[in-house]
């Protein structure tokens, strides 16, 4: 190596910072601008619930057992008539999603029989904490919307389980609705 290759080479690096320095910056603006997210993104899991606010979730734990990484705990509970969180005969009494462990691979929602976990497109999941990053059953469950009731209650939309994972409910909502007026 000559002491001219040894002199020049600071100098070329220099030469190529100093261009760069005066260059349009392509930078994203990401705290203050949030570009929206593919249809298909995987994000935050949601459990979802009935139209009257039951939960979908029947506590069979196929998304545990589908979950490569573990991350996903789930403990079920009988329900009761007096105390009905689902109109199945279980419930899932806990259940929590380490997003420490979750890869957002979605193979836990392609095994849920119910239709109860899906995937928002919610992509900010950093905290300071890591007991915070263990999501419990409240914060995955979907906020109740106009019409819903906080479970326990007892099925409003059919007389069992059947009419609910069939979709009979909605015809006799209908007819519900049409005596009505």
């Amino acid at each position: 190596m000559s002491l001219r290759e040894t002199w020049w080479d600071p100098i070329a690096g220099f030469g190529v910072t100093f261009r760069t320095m005066f260059r349009k910056v392509v930078t994203e603006q990401y705290p203050f601008e949030k570009l929206p997210t593919a249809p298909r993104f995987h994000g935050r899991h949601q459990l979802n619930r009935w139209p009257d606010g039951l939960e979908k979730c029947i506590g069979c734990e196929l998304c545990a057992w589908a979950c490569p990484a573990d991350a996903i705990y789930v403990e079920a509970d009988s329900n009761t008539e007096g105390e009905r969180f689902s109109p199945g005969e279980r419930y899932g009494r806990v259940y929590q999603i380490n997003y420490l462990r979750c890869i957002l691979c979605g193979l836990c929602v392609e095994a849920c029989p119910t239709r109860a976990l899906t995937m928002t497109n919610e992509y900010e999941l950093a905290d300071s904490t890591r007991e915070s990053l263990i999501y419990e059953k409240n914060d995955l469950l979907a906020p109740l919307l106009p019409g819903m009731e906080q479970p326990p209650h007892p099925m409003r939309l059919g007389d069992d389980e059947k009419d609910y994972y069939r979709g009979t409910f909605q015809n006799a909502a209908a007819s519900e609705e049409g005596s009505d007026g």
